[in-house]
């Protein structure tokens, strides 16, 4: 699953009280999330390979003959495009959001590939968690509401996984805020 906690959700209660947090204090709980890879880069290396090879077999008997050049380029473009598109798949895959949560103030960094850091916090007492599991964008929307502003959390994440992820983040909440 693309979650990765450094604190267990489940774990021990968390000590409360709204200024326990310090300067500088390591957060309580943090999660890292990112998009699912099912290729990893030497099973792409692969998959360029078999490509490299399957459009060679129509090129191998014209070896010799002006028809070659003619197909060659058509040949090894296709197999270029194919490794553009993969690329431009694996770029996406840098997206990963930043969860972290402090007895005084929760906080996600989405870092986007091409794009800005998009930065919000709140305070978790006053943070509402909610999952749309039917009328929104995608199945089991996944919403922090806090501060004036409502986030989207885990966009690119499946939807059994944002259910996980409710399930892990509302039990750490309820236990900050007892």
């Amino acid at each position: 699953m693309p979650v990765k906690w450094d604190t267990d959700p489940k774990g021990p209660p968390i000590e409360s009280g709204t200024f326990l947090h310090g300067s500088g204090d390591p957060a309580l709980a943090r999660a890292v999330l990112w998009p699912y890879r099912s290729l990893p880069r030497r099973g792409m290396v692969g998959i360029l390979g078999f490509a490299f090879a399957a459009v060679l077999i129509p090129v191998l008997p014209l070896l010799g003959s002006p028809v070659v050049w003619g197909l060659l380029p058509f040949a090894l473009g296709a197999v270029w495009l194919l490794w553009v598109m993969l690329e431009k798949s694996y770029s996406s895959g840098l997206m990963r959001e930043d969860l972290a949560l402090w007895s005084d103030r929760i906080e996600i960094v989405r870092t986007n590939p091409k794009g800005p850091v998009q930065r919000w916090s709140a305070n978790p007492f006053w943070v509402r968690l909610a999952l749309k599991q039917t009328g929104g964008p995608v199945d089991n929307y996944l919403t922090l509401s806090g501060s004036g502003r409502e986030v989207e959390l885990g966009a690119f994440l499946s939807p059994k996984e944002r259910e996980h992820l409710y399930t892990d983040l509302d039990a750490l909440l309820h236990r900050l805020s007892r």
